[in-house]
Parts: C-alpha cells; structure tokens; sequence
C-alpha cells in the first residue's frame, strides 16, 4: 500500500474510531469554521492543501464539522492572517509563520530557518525532535495554536533580471523575499520586499523590483515569473524545507470535543503528507518545461553562499543575544540539524551523491 494512501487510513482510522463512540457521537455538535489563507487559490499545491484538508475534516465527521476555505486577500490580507486568528476574527488560519517574524523572530523555526534543515529533518524536528512543543510555546503568548499542513522541500533562489555573478551584484537590488531571510540579504546591500504572491509579477514586470523568490518551479510557472525575469537561480538557502502552519485560535481549539480534534489532527497530517509529495512530483516535471522555453537556470556562485551563510551565522547570534525566544528555539534547532547532519553524511547524502553522479556519467556515454 502506497505510504499515503497507508497515513490516510490510519489517520482517518484512528478519527473514526472516537466519532463513532455510540453516545459521544450522537452528542457532537454541528459547526461551522472559516480558514484565510495566505495564498491565493491559483496555487493548486498550497491552497489546494487547505480545500483538502476542509474536505476531510468533513467527511471525518461525517459532514458535522464544516471548514469554508478563503484564499487570500478574499477574507484576510495574506500577511494579516495570524492577526485575524488571534483576534477571533477567524476561527483559524493557513499560512507560515515565518511571515510574521517582525512580532517575534523566533517565529521563524515553525517555518524554516536559513540554512536550516531539509524537509524531513524539519518534519522530525517538529513531530518528534521536541519542537512542536517549543513553538506551540511561543504561539500561546499570540492565543494560538498550530497544526503541520504541509512542506514545499527546498525552495528556488528566486527569479533576477540580471545575472548574479558576485556579492557585489546583490549590492542594491531590490528582491521579493519572504520571511527572516529579508535580514540576512539586507546584510548583503539587497532591498528585501515582502509582497503578497498575486502582486510578485506586476512588480516584477513594471519594474519596481528586480527578482523575486517564491516557492519552486511548479507554483513560479503558474504565477509566470518567467516572462519578465529570465534568470532562475538556486538554492533557495532561506528555505530549506519550509513548513506551512493552519493557525487555530487556542479558544475555538478548547472550546471543540476531542474527538473533533482529533479529526483536525487526522486530516491536518494526511495534508502534510500530501504536499510534499505533489511538489515531489510536479517541481521536476515544471523545471523541465521552464527550461523547454528558455529559462536560464543558474546556481549561485560559491562566493555568493560563502557570504550569505556568514551574514546568516552572525545575524542568528546577534538575534540570539537579544531574543531570549530566539535564543530557545535556535539552540535547539540547531542541536538537532547537527546530530541529523552526521547521520545524513553516513548513508542518506553518499547514497544520494553516488546516484546523482553516476546518472551524469550514464548521460555522458
């Protein structure tokens, strides 16, 4: 049985089985919630995530716990969607986190942090590592709490119209970037700007701003970033793994029966699941048809990585020394991508690395 189709009966399993618990079910209330996200629907991988989830909520419940799904902009600016959950405004919220680090960096680590860990190692980190517990943590002092609902894998470097050769290139330009790494490229002379998804290509193209990073192939190629940057670069360092969060007011959280938490929980996991692997599967079949019509893809020069992984390396101590939070989080965070980097150094990247270069050599004879 394919791993999905095994997380969906297990997890839809285990919801089923509290709801049908004879004299608790028949009690179960009929509700009704409302979800902003921060993305707009045209995105079929992230928002879709949000209209699957919704669903199963539903059919978990057996049509008692209803979810209305809102793209963004449509009920809640896209970066007001954390204000709107802790204000009651909502009763939940789609988004990442990281989105709002100018209310507390540390808000950073529920999405990703630069230079940070790989999409698994994020999933472990928060599922099984220990933090799930720190950022439920911090979400408290905002009355909220947060359910995992998907993770892109590591992002693209963004689109530039013009090529980056050296640090000195960055000097200046103005970039869409989301989240903490705004910090760390503003070290480096670039003008971060954080624009919602649907205004990226309009600045694009009228040139109020001169590259932009999103997610990957699939959603760059929807949004058409390529008909007004030519130049695709990659990685993504900012977002090695980047989790997306469904924000619930810790109120409506309390107020809800077990056994509808455990239908969000089921349904907010098969999500999770999901997403990673419809990107998985749809990023490299975008790229190829990118690159079919012209897109030039580049790789940061080495020089460019060495400088933005010292900005990083700095900014996250200076971060840590005034940001008690910060602090936490990072020393636990980066505790853990170490012990998950001597372990994937043993197996996962030599297997990985061999397979990698032996299909380049197999493509060369």
């Amino acid at each position: 049985m394919q791993r999905r189709k095994f997380i969906q009966a297990a997890t839809g399993a285990a919801a089923a089985a509290v709801l049908t618990a004879p004299a608790q079910a028949a009690a179960l209330p009929n509700l009704t919630w409302r979800v902003a996200s921060s993305f707009p629907k045209s995105l079929d991988t992230l928002y879709g995530g949000l209209e699957q989830f919704a669903k199963r909520v539903a059919e978990i419940t057996d049509g008692k716990f209803i979810i209305r799904t809102f793209p963004a902009g449509e009920l809640v600016p896209a970066f007001q969607v954390l204000d709107a959950v802790q204000n009651g405004t909502i009763e939940m919220g789609h988004s990442a986190t990281y989105l709002y680090f100018g209310k507390d960096t540390a808000l950073t680590f529920e999405t990703c942090a630069p230079f940070g860990l790989n999409s698994r190692q994020q999933t472990a980190w928060y599922d099984a590592g220990g933090g799930s517990e720190l950022c439920k943590e911090l979400l408290k002092d905002y009355g909220v709490t947060s359910l995992p609902a998907g993770n892109t894998g590591c992002q693209m470097g963004g689109w530039f119209r013009k090529e980056i050769k050296s640090v000195e290139d960055l000097v200046g330009l103005k970039m869409r970037v989301g989240g903490f790494a705004g910090r760390i490229m503003q070290k480096l002379g670039v003008v971060p700007q954080q624009i919602p998804a649907g205004d990226i290509y309009p600045s694009l193209e009228k040139g109020t701003i001169d590259a932009a990073e999103f997610v990957g192939p699939y959603d760059d190629e929807k949004l058409g970033f390529e008909r007004v940057a030519p130049y695709y670069y990659s990685p993504g360092w900012w977002e090695t793994g980047s989790q997306v969060s469904l924000l619930i007011g810790l109120k409506h959280w309390d107020s809800l029966p077990n056994a509808y938490r455990a239908a969000l929980t089921a349904a907010a996991y098969e999500t999770h699941v999901s997403v990673q692997s419809k990107y998985d599967v749809r990023n490299p079949q975008a790229l190829a048809r990118l690159l079919k019509r012209g897109t030039k893809l580049r790789a940061f020069p080495q020089s460019v990585m060495d400088a933005c992984a010292k900005a990083t390396a700095e900014i996250m101590q200076e971060e840590s020394a005034k940001n008690p939070q910060f602090k936490k989080l990072f020393t636990h965070y980066q505790r853990f991508q170490n012990e998950q980097n001597q372990w994937y150094s043993v197996a996962e990247a030599r297997m990985q690395n061999f397979q990698i270069n032996a299909l380049k050599t197999a493509s060369r004879k």
